[in-house]
């Protein structure tokens, strides 16, 4: 692993032009999220969470979608040197024009994907960082929740699965949105960085049809030795060296 670059078992994720660098947020989601045979990844960044689902459903085909040129060329150099290049498609369109395309262009993707999956942006009234790019990749700005779930709901088959990964801050205002939209949520796992803190992220699930009691679950990250715990070596185990 270097700055510019993160090699995992069976690929490896260089990030240079990216604004969505490699992160704990992307491989959480990457391992934990369900899958299908038809896949879409929603600011796919680097292609980090596209090469996780490629390496878990082997009859999956992936498109990752991005806003962002330089990004997108990163991603399609990341996927084309990976051992996945046939399943993974790169394309540099917003969700907003890819979900709802111009009226003269057939809508050819609704309701079309069995799994979706992003790590979308989620700074809200922070401060914008003077990186474009990293302000793209961050900033809700770009991609506000509810044209996501929006998106989401248009592309989603009826059976599929879309998922997540916010700050636990963000839970509320995220839920209430989906509501909005008609996607209900089906598991969430909260997760700690230790024992003794907080919970900072929350993967969630959702489906368009709603159930009684979601999947509920909370893990820790790390130890309080600062070791990897169980159950994330074992979410992770297929994909991290060491």
């Amino acid at each position: 692993m270097t700055g510019q670059s993160f090699t995992f078992k069976q690929f490896q994720v260089h990030q240079e032009k990216s604004g969505m660098k490699v992160g704990t947020d992307g491989v959480l989601l990457g391992v934990w999220a369900n899958g299908g045979k038809q896949i879409l990844d929603i600011g796919t960044g680097t292609g980090l969470i596209a090469l996780f689902m490629a390496q878990r459903f082997a009859n999956a085909r992936i498109d990752g979608i991005d806003i962002d040129a330089d990004t997108c060329l990163q991603a399609q150099e990341n996927i084309a040197a990976s051992p996945f290049k046939e399943r993974i498609i790169i394309k540099n369109i917003s969700l907003q024009d890819y979900a709802f395309p111009a009226l003269e262009e057939p809508a050819t993707k609704a309701n079309y994907y069995d799994a979706i999956v992003s790590n979308p942006p989620f700074f809200v009234n922070s401060l914008h960082n003077p990186d474009h790019k990293r302000n793209v990749a961050r900033h809700a700005d770009f991609l506000p929740f509810r044209d996501l779930l929006r998106g989401v709901k248009e592309l989603l088959s009826a059976d599929g699965e879309f998922s997540v990964i916010i700050p636990a801050e963000e839970l509320d205002s995220f839920l209430s949105e989906s509501c909005i939209s008609g996607l209900f949520e089906y598991r969430r796992c909260s997760i700690k960085t230790t024992p003794r803190k907080a919970v900072k992220r929350i993967l969630l699930s959702f489906r368009r049809s709603s159930t009684e009691s979601p999947e509920q679950e909370t893990h820790t990250l790390l130890n309080a030795d600062g070791s990897r715990s169980e159950w994330y070596r074992n979410l992770t185990k297929d994909f991290y060296l060491t």
